[in-house]
């Protein structure tokens, strides 16, 4: 069952279109990223998700509801948490707790104290004395104490140091280990995605690049390593290889449809006699990799 469905989502800003015909699906139960650079499209297809937004066209089903038509019931079961939100800062923590409670019908006492603890939260100060990072945490702590099915995330990480980046990153994997929270989470904090994400979509100027589970991303792509021996044959090179560097006697490229037997065959067939070593890459390799190859694309269609 996939607990948000999008079907060719559009958002336009006068004459910029921020989001374009976006179609993906989020299973429910996952940990589901959405990559790209600053101005990509992400915090706007968090916001109409949310009906923060209205889309220009397309649709998008959250909770099997219409998002622009999501009642009490259905955002009493989300939680939402920006880098741009401004809590009453003249509360104190456990004001603030007080002040949320009463609008969830399914907060849950125990995993608040427990939340508390972990994100080592002052009760007694007020959040305007807090630094960013624990603000970010209180504001965490609310969206996971109601045990909310879906959480949607837009930039979590941004400029938190990282003692903070790791609580809040052990507090979702501890949510997500229990199963009942779906998790959609914007960045462009790619190292802390790796460690929770097991689906991920990359948007690239508003456009889906790719949409799939963080294993497959990984298994498919390589960089390699080429050492030539002999004389290059002059085939043409297959459209899975991107960024291809030839440097004397040596070429690097990222293979991004990787098969062990059969990429190693296809550089044998183009040269002769070349030693070949393939590498693992990282996500974060591999949204560069990405990134670079589109804006390559993009500057051959303009010229």
């Amino acid at each position: 069952m996939n607990i948000i469905e999008t079907d060719r989502l559009t958002r336009r800003f006068r004459a910029t279109e921020a989001v374009h015909e976006l179609t993906l699906a989020v299973p429910e139960g996952s940990i589901f990223a959405l990559l790209g650079s600053n101005g990509a499209g992400k915090t706007t297809t968090l916001k109409m998700l949310v009906n923060l937004l209205l889309p220009t066209a397309g649709s998008a089903r959250v909770l099997g509801v219409d998002s622009r038509r999501l009642s009490e019931l259905e955002l009493a079961q989300i939680g939402y948490v920006s880098e741009g939100q401004k809590p009453p800062e003249w509360m104190t923590v456990a004001q603030f707790l007080d002040y949320c409670r009463p609008f969830y019908p399914t907060w849950d006492r125990e995993l608040e104290r427990k939340l508390l603890t972990r994100f080592e939260l002052p009760a007694n100060r007020k959040l305007q004395q807090l630094s960013r990072g624990m603000l970010m945490k209180a504001a965490l702590l609310v969206s996971l104490a109601y045990r909310p099915k879906l959480l949607v995330l837009d930039e979590p990480f941004s400029g938190l140091d990282p003692v903070v980046r790791e609580d809040l990153t052990a507090g979702l994997l501890e949510t997500a280990r229990q199963g009942e929270t779906t998790v959609l989470v914007s960045s462009h904090d790619i190292e802390e995605v790796e460690r929770l994400a097991d689906h991920v979509a990359l948007l690239e100027a508003g456009r889906l690049r790719l949409v799939e589970t963080t294993e497959a991303l990984l298994a498919r792509f390589r960089r390699v390593e080429v050492e030539l021996h002999g004389v290059p044959s002059q085939g043409g090179m297959p459209n899975s290889w991107l960024g291809w560097r030839h440097e004397g006697s040596r070429a690097v490229f990222v293979e991004s449809s990787f098969q062990a037997g059969r990429t190693e065959r296809d550089c044998r067939e183009r040269f002769p006699e070349a030693t070949v070593l393939a590498h693992p890459m990282t996500l974060r390799e591999i949204f560069i990799s990405l990134a670079r190859s589109g804006r390559s694309q993009a500057k051959e269609h303009s010229s």
